[in-house]
Formats: structure tokens, C-alpha cells, sequence
């Protein structure tokens, strides 16, 4: 099964309103008409509405970095999916690797903002990933399973057919200059896909992409896209560039053209 890359783009918090409109008019235009994989920004938050207003009219959609699992309240600082909905957000990121680490986003917070996301009606794009010291006690597999049964847990099939992207982001291999090679990334999408499968059944696991997150470059893009189980791309650094984000779109186009699957 060929499944359609998803390429976003994860400003993470970078850009002033200036910038984020720079950049946003720099992919449309280069970007804005490729209609065989789909593209999403996901700018701060400050800059949701200017950027979408740039992108109507293009293939391109819009994603908001994160949520609150609550419809509104007494939550200072927080957004919720109802808000990102109305400035025309699509997709969420929920549980990227930074904000577990650095502001404490549980399994169990995580899976109430999942449950919120897609109640809301948007796509949740789940992160789960491992640090390097995961990696190098061999306890990768049993980390990333735990993080995906209690987001998901009591997901409904349905639901995650139709709304939910899963992202491998390997923490190890995020800004530190080490890379995740094709064959390591395959192997935990792949182990993913199969869990998929146990969870939600042969034709959700089937139609649930599984995106790869460890500082994908225009270089390494079409090797790792390649991959039979790497169906996209969250892109961090590389997206603020547009010359590097459309490279990267590129290769995710050129490799959905090589045999994918053979199951």
C-alpha cells in the first residue's frame, strides 16, 4: 500500500510575524500547487492566522504545535482545539518530545489532549520517541509501546483511521548532529505499524501514517522517505528554510514513486 507523505513543518518557537509571512509566501510559491503528498505549517501560535491567510488557495494546510486537553476554563496560557479550529488549524503535534521534556506533558496528559484533538474533529500528529540512553539499554521498543498505549488507549478504530498520524521522533537524533539511519528508523516504524495493527486492526494500521522526526535533511530525505514504513516527515530546523522544506517535500514525492509496501 502506497500511502500519501505527510511533510510538516514544526516552527517550533521561531519566527516573528514578519518572518513566519516570509517564509509561508516562500513555500506557497515554490510549494503551493504539489498535490502528491500533503504539506502543513505549524507556526507559533502568534502567528497561526497571518499564515493562514497566506496559504488559502494552496495545498497547503495548517497545524498548530500543541493543545489543551480542556474546552476552556480558567487555564492561563493554554489554547484550546475549539480556538485552533476557528483561526482554521487541521492538525495538532501533541506530545513532541520537548514538550515532555521540558514542561512535563505526561502519557496520561498526552492522551487527554489526544482525546480532545480528535473530539474536536482535527488530526492529532502523535510523538513518541526515546533519549540516547533509552537507545543505548536496548529498551527503545518497550518505552515508545508504552507511550503509544496509554495515548491511545480507548482510541476508537474509527477515529484514528480517519484523524491520527503517528511521528518517530528518536531524541538522540534532534539538533545533536547524530542521525537516525534509514535502517533504525524503519525498524521502529515498522514495529509501530505492527502494534497498529494488534490495536486497531489490519485497515487502520494500514492507513495510519507514521512519520519520521529526527532532523531530516534535504540530503538524507529520500533515503529515509524511501523506507517502506516512513510515510512523511515532521520537520523541524530544516522547515524554517524554505528552499530546504520544499527539498525535502520534493523527496518524499520522488520516493512515494518507488515501491512502498509489500504488504
Amino acid at each position: 500500500m502506497k500511502r500519501r507523505p505527510l511533510i510538516a513543518g514544526n516552527w517550533k518557537m521561531n519566527g516573528t510575524l514578519a518572518e513566519a509571512k516570509t517564509i509561508t509566501q516562500a513555500v506557497v510559491k515554490s510549494a503551493g500547487a504539489i498535490h502528491d503528498a500533503d504539506i502543513l505549517l505549524c507556526p507559533p501560535f502568534t502567528a497561526l492566522t497571518a499564515v493562514g491567510e497566506l496559504i488559502k488557495g494552496s495545498a497547503i494546510g495548517l497545524g498548530a504545535q500543541n493543545a489543551y486537553s480542556e474546552a476552556k476554563g480558567a487555564f492561563t496560557g493554554e489554547i484550546s482545539v475549539s480556538m485552533l479550529k476557528e483561526v482554521g488549524c487541521s492538525y495538532v503535534i501533541i506530545g513532541h518530545s520537548e514538550r515532555r521534556q521540558f514542561f512535563g506533558d505526561t502519557d496520561e496528559l498526552i492522551q487527554k489532549k489526544v482525546r480532545a484533538v480528535l473530539a474536536g474533529g482535527l488530526n492529532a500528529i502523535l510523538c513518541v520517541g526515546e533519549t540516547l540512553e533509552i537507545r543505548e539499554k536496548g529498551t527503545t521498543w518497550q518505552v515508545i509501546q508504552k507511550q503509544l498505549e496509554v495515548a491511545l488507549d480507548k482510541t476508537d478504530p474509527a477515529q484514528a483511521t480517519a484523524q491520527l498520524t503517528i511521528a518517530y521522533e528518536p531524541v538522540w537524533a534532534i539538533g545533536t548532529g547524530r542521525n537516525a539511519t534509514p535502517a533504525q528508523a524503519q525498524e521502529v516504524h515498522a514495529q509501530i505499524r505492527a502494534w497498529l495493527t494488534q490495536r486497531f486492526g489490519k485497515t487502520a494500521a494500514e492507513a495510519i501514517r507514521i512519520q519520521y522526526g529526527g532532523s531530516v535533511k534535504p540530503d538524507n530525505a529520500l533515503e529515509l522517505m524511501s523506507q517502506p514504513d516512513v510515510n512523511g516527515g515532521l520537520i523541524g530546523g530544516a522547515s524554517l528554510d524554505p528552499k530546504a522544506f520544499v527539498a525535502i517535500i520534493e523527496a518524499a514525492v520522488q520516493a512515494k514513486g518507488k515501491p512502498c509496501c509489500t504488504h
